[in-house]
């Protein structure tokens, strides 16, 4: 930069006897010649031509022009530098490394504007994955965090030494689903899947079209340092809330929902965050971080995700270890939720007041239906311990294309009061049986940059009595057996697809998602009298998920016996999601935002254990959603 400037000076001084030549050769006659001698100087001065005053005044103010701009590239060069080393400090901290280093600019022409950093846009994917839209990732955050006295975003502000980062997004979002799903989903614009109607029903078939603001989104993160480490508080909720039952007649007053609220904190090698985060069980796109833009469940707009996909949002706490740069190593302990839904059958042995209401109150039925004034929570379940879940992550580049490897475990416990070998009134510590069994499971994801923007996503999980992680599904954990005592059901998930960003304003995507839940069966064998007749009959009843139709048969006497039924249409077997989509960005100012169209179309399918004769042997939906977004800078 200084050598331009003292080159454009040079050039001026040059040419200002030239200018100034050819001002006298053009000018009128009676221009005076210069001055070669002391003798030739009149007594009295000769007025300068106003022509030459001019070029003179001209000249002048180039000087000063020139001068400034010297000046002013200097002190851009100076605060350019100074942001420089402040990144290079802050990532040696976080323990990352840039995706290229920081060039210093050479110098621009003297008439340029002066050089301001451009922010960095939550809804446009992180270089080393395609995030999820709408969403910062650690990459952004990083260099956000680096650069925070610049205030990449319009609405950065600071109080003290924390940095306020607001984010979120409006979403105009249009939804039609080929079967009706309003009564399952609760008026939600997420979708039930383990809900689908069948076909040869009144919900099923008729169709739905609903237009919604509820996926809007607002959320805050706070940077600061402290105590030689470095704080991350997030903050972020839509309006996905409790609603009440006429809000669809005339307000719409969907209500403001939680649903992050964590503080981070890392200092050297080791992190650690305490709140309401995305479980660690959910599929991450780099390392174990906790930032939604970090984590895959898809760039679809179905607020329920995929079929198939792992994850819970809830309180826990973790601790996550940095042995290296591309190497993390986390462990947690999140709020455990024992869940026995009524797609599974009591047996005839528990009494009926207990079935009634869930085994005593001792389980959550799947019952926390927000959209309902008169349903619970179930808040209350008398869980024994936290699930724990351990994860491992590695992420690495070849030939500059990102790759992201993790493998999570598992680890559940259940506990219940047991029904039918304690007494129904008068429990003691001494009449009182319990039941502890313990759960677990495996999950697996792999994230591989093929080319460049083109990512291959595959997601598998198997567990034993871990259904309720497999969202969204109604799926599952145990059965009740006969003898009173809990069993786990076993079951599997699984998603593979793609995320190409074909242009920075145009990403395509599409997955292939599955559920498997399995059966697990328990038998009561009583004995009946027959119909019509004076015999009797030995019946064998059947009873947990996915059960057959149990038998009767008449062992003395005469009469008929009527063989008991097996489980009802909605203990699934499996089911699966075929979704494809695109992203397109009409308009973007790194000073306003951006505004985007987003699109899903989506074929569900699920089948359950036992088809009625006459009936169909699957219910399935076709769905569409069209969303218009607004995203804040």
């Amino acid at each position: 930069m200084r050598v331009f400037a003292a080159v454009l000076l040079g050039m001026s001084l040059v040419a200002s006897p030239l200018l100034a030549r050819n001002a006298g050769e053009t000018g009128k006659e009676d221009t005076p010649a210069a001055v070669t001698s002391a003798s030739a100087v009149p007594d009295k001065p000769t007025p300068v031509k106003p022509e030459a005053s001019a070029i003179e005044s001209e000249m002048q103010d180039l000087r000063s022009l020139v001068e400034e701009q010297r000046a002013e590239l200097e002190s851009q060069r100076a605060a350019l530098k100074a942001q420089q080393l402040k990144m290079e400090a802050l990532e040696e901290k976080l323990g990352t490394t840039p995706s290229e280093p920081v060039a210093t600019p050479a110098a621009a022409p003297a008439a340029s504007p002066a050089i301001t950093s451009a922010p960095i846009s939550s809804a446009t994917p992180a270089s080393s994955a395609a995030a999820p839209i709408g969403t910062p990732s650690k990459t952004a955050m990083a260099a956000m965090s680096a650069q925070g006295g610049d205030k990449e975003s319009p609405l950065f502000f600071k109080i003290g030494g924390a940095e306020f980062y607001p984010l979120g997004f409006l979403d105009a979002t249009s939804i039609f689903r080929s079967t009706n799903m309003t009564t399952q989903g609760g008026g939600s614009i997420g979708t039930s899947f383990g809900s689908i109607p069948f076909n040869n029903t009144i919900l099923g078939r008729d169709t739905e079209e609903k237009f919604s603001t509820q996926n809007s989104r607002i959320g805050l993160r706070v940077e600061s340092n402290a105590g030689g480490g470095h704080v991350t508080g997030y903050l972020e909720a839509d309006f996905l809330g409790y609603l009440a039952p006429n809000g669809n007649v005339t307000s719409n007053s969907d209500s403001l929902r939680m649903r992050l609220y964590w503080v981070d904190y890392k200092r050297g090698m080791w992190e650690v965050l305490g709140g309401q985060s995305w479980s660690l069980l959910t599929p991450n796109r780099n390392g174990l971080s906790a930032l939604p833009g970090d984590l895959f469940y898809g760039q679809e707009m179905d607020t329920n995700y995929l079929l198939g996909l792992t994850w819970s949002r809830q309180t826990g706490i973790r601790v996550i270890a940095h042995p290296t740069k591309s190497w993390a190593i986390g462990l947690s302990a999140e709020n455990p939720q024992q869940t026995l839904p009524n797609t599974v059958t009591f047996p005839s042995t528990v009494p009926a007041a207990a079935a009634a209401n869930n085994y005593g109150g001792q389980f959550d039925g799947n019952s926390g239906n927000t959209s309902n004034a008169v349903t619970v929570n179930n808040t209350s379940i008398p869980n024994l311990a936290p699930d724990l879940i351990a994860k491992t992550a590695y992420d690495f580049g070849p030939q500059g294309h990102h790759v992201h490897f993790d493998v999570a475990g598992l680890l559940r416990t259940f506990r219940a009061v047991n029904l039918v070998s304690s007494p129904s009134t008068g429990l003691t510590p001494s009449n009182t049986n319990y039941n502890t069994i313990h759960g677990g499971g495996i999950a697996g994801t792999l994230n591989i940059e093929l080319v460049k923007n083109l990512h291959f996503i595959a997601t598998s999980f198997y567990s034993y009595a871990g259904g309720r992680y497999i969202a969204s599904t109604a799926g599952p954990d145990l059965i009740i057996r006969p003898d009173g005592n809990l069993s786990g059901i076993r079951s599997g998930s699984g998603i593979g697809g793609f995320e190409y960003q074909i242009t920075p304003k145009f990403l395509i995507y599409g997955y292939y998602s599955g559920a498997y839940f399995g059966r697990n069966v328990g038998q009561v064998v009583t004995t009946a009298a027959s119909t019509g007749g004076v015999g009797s009959c030995t019946v064998t009843t059947n009873s947990g998920y996915g059960f057959y139709k149990g038998s009767s048969v008449l062992t003395s006497g005469t009469g008929t016996c009527t063989a008991p039924g097996g489980s009802n249409n909605s203990s699934d077997r499996y089911l699966y999601e075929p979704t494809i989509g695109f992203v397109q960005t009409f308009w973007r100012n790194p000073s306003y935002g951006d505004i985007k169209v987003i699109t899903q179309y989506s074929y569900v399918s699920r089948t359950p254990w036992l088809v009625p004769a006459g009936t169909p042997a699957t219910a399935h939906t076709g769905m569409v959603y069209v969303d218009l977004r607004y995203d804040l800078p």
